[in-house]
């Protein structure tokens, strides 16, 4: 059994996503009929995260991570200066 400061050690950040194949293992164990609260134990992961993964394969059909909803934000000035291009390179590209 391993100690809760391995627990600690092994949870994700918030930044980072699943693998598929962890993903895979959590719709896996589910339909093998196990508990959320097992699967969370057995994958060391927590059980909202697992809920979450669970609902949204249910709902979507994947686990895959879906591109954000919503207008693309505003490219500012900064931005646009950043980018600046040739007109041959335009002319080119067109």
């Amino acid at each position: 059994m391993q100690t809760a400061s391995l627990y600690i050690c092994e949870r994700m950040g918030r930044s980072q996503e699943l693998s598929e194949f962890k993903c895979g293992a959590m719709i896996g164990c589910h339909l093998c009929n196990k508990s959320i609260r097992d699967i969370s134990f057995l994958i060391n992961i927590p059980r909202s995260t697992v809920s979450g993964i669970i609902t949204k394969w249910k709902q979507l059909g994947t686990t895959a991570t879906q591109p954000p909803s919503g207008r693309p934000h505003k490219m500012t000035s900064k931005m646009c200066r950043s980018r600046q291009l040739s007109a041959e390179s335009i002319a080119k590209d067109l």
